[in-house]
């Protein structure tokens, strides 16, 4: 058994295998600014930053992961248009209790891939070769694909406050239990204000705006929990709309049922068609995508039925579209993900429209968690 000490030629053999595979280094910023990472990753990963700010007085944090950089810089170039492939190995900072800020991070990030599929098998089969460079032990992969649960929603023909409501609501067990109860049946949820609600809902929405912001400033209610009247009067506004329309019992029994669907990706996939097929539900070209992905995997060498695929797993930010997965120490030894990532097309849309740029850029990439790897592989 070798000593940390010999981790970081570990590490260096890592980014020559990301180089070799196609994948150029890329070198961005340490600091970038505070506010796009807070608009991109949300409250959970804001929290979790390092502030500071420049000469102007604009909040710069140090980055806590290497994606967004990586994008930024790739969309603010002459390439914003064409297809890459970068590599990083470098350093994170993040508040984390008990652990160093600083750490170190290694990934790839696929840019601009028509072919959404044969990239996501890539960066999957990618992930496992890096992984066993470290780790001569079992690994487990577990995976899922939000794009499954998007099409679901579609297909429901849900309003787009539900939408967005159930998106956000996907990572949080407790929460779309209760919001699936209130759909199927709305009566059963009385929220506070419910009187306020009633008369906003259906109301032209900039006149409900100027009068919840109206009633806010007569009270002398300025800001609320950082939040100012103009946040408080959108939140309102989504309350009312939440307020109208449910689903047929039937219709969140395939919710239900959809998001309960676990096995290897093959026998998931038919799975989820023959709910599909059952309650007359159109999900064929997320499932088509589904199925070209699993016969690209398999073609690069994963083992699918050793795969663990369930339509319920997601990862802890909110801009996945499609693909998400991770690989873990089979052994035991180490709790959290050596590898994790997934496709991201909703986070490279927010950015291009930040950017003003009139741009669709698929992505889809990794990061490796080279201080856990090192651990699973006895190295620590």
């Amino acid at each position: 058994m070798t000593t940390r000490a010999a981790a970081p030629a570990l590490d260096l053999s890592l980014a020559a295998l990301l180089a070799e595979a196609g994948f150029a280094r890329a070198e961005p910023p340490l600091l970038i600014a505070a506010d796009l990472v807070r608009d991109l990753v949300g409250e959970a990963m804001a929290r979790r930053l390092f502030l500071t700010s420049d000469a102007d007085g604009t909040e710069m944090c140090l980055r806590p992961d290497y994606t967004i950089p990586v994008v930024q810089a790739h969309l603010e170039s002459a390439r914003a248009g064409e297809a890459a492939a970068y590599s990083y190995l470098g350093p994170v900072f993040r508040h984390r209790p008990g652990l160093p800020g600083e750490f170190a991070q290694a990934g790839i990030e696929l840019l601009g891939r028509a072919d959404r599929e044969a990239a996501d098998a890539e960066v999957v089969a990618l992930g496992l070769e890096g992984a066993r460079l470290y780790a001569d032990g079992p690994l487990d992969v577990a995976m899922g694909d939000v794009g499954i649960f998007l099409a679901l929603l579609r297909a429901l023909d849900l309003s787009p406050a539900w939408r967005r409501r159930l998106i956000k609501d996907f990572r949080r067990n407790d929460m779309l239990a209760d919001d699936l109860k209130r759909l199927a049946d709305p009566s059963t949820h009385a929220p506070a204000h419910a009187g306020l609600l009633a008369a906003l809902e259906g109301a032209n929405p900039k006149a409900a705006h100027a009068l919840v912001t109206d009633l806010l400033s007569i009270a002398g209610i300025a800001t609320v929990g950082g939040r100012s009247a103009a946040d408080i009067a959108e939140r309102f506004l989504e309350q009312a709309a939440l307020g109208s329309g449910g689903l047929w019992p039937d219709k969140v029994a395939v919710v239900q049922q959809v998001l309960s669907v676990e096995g290897d990706p093959v026998s998931a996939e038919q799975q989820l068609r023959a709910i599909a097929a059952e309650a007359r539900l159109d999900l064929s070209a997320a499932l088509d995508a589904l199925a070209r992905r699993n016969g690209l995997l398999a073609e690069r060498g994963v083992d699918l039925s050793t795969v663990r695929f369930s339509t319920h797993f997601g990862r802890d930010v909110d801009y996945y579209t499609g693909l998400v997965f991770e690989i873990h120490d089979g052994s035991g030894q180490v709790e959290k993900p050596l590898v994790g990532g997934g496709r991201y097309d909703r986070l490279t849309d927010m950015m291009t429209a930040r950017l003003g740029l009139d741009l669709k850029v698929p992505a889809v990439g990794c990061a490796f968690w080279v201080e856990r790897l090192a651990v699973a592989g006895g190295r620590a």
